[in-house]
């Protein structure tokens, strides 16, 4: 059923009002856990990529 884009738009204030937005902490503490996330994560994968280099590199001799 098409709606009339007034009650869309009212609709759509109803549910942001009903909606619990984070507080200024929390987003600053789950930013900061992105960020830590990440830099595991890329160390990790360096880490494995090191390895499966110098495994293959030693594999296949072409680090002699």
């Amino acid at each position: 059923m098409a709606k009339s884009p007034f009650e869309f738009l009212q609709e759509v204030r109803d549910e942001t009002q009903k909606v619990t937005w984070p507080t200024r902490r929390e987003t600053a503490i789950t930013t900061a856990m992105v960020f830590v996330m990440a830099a595991v994560a890329a160390v990790f994968f360096l880490i494995a990529d090191q390895i499966i280099r110098f495994a293959v590199t030693t594999i296949l001799g072409i680090g002699s």
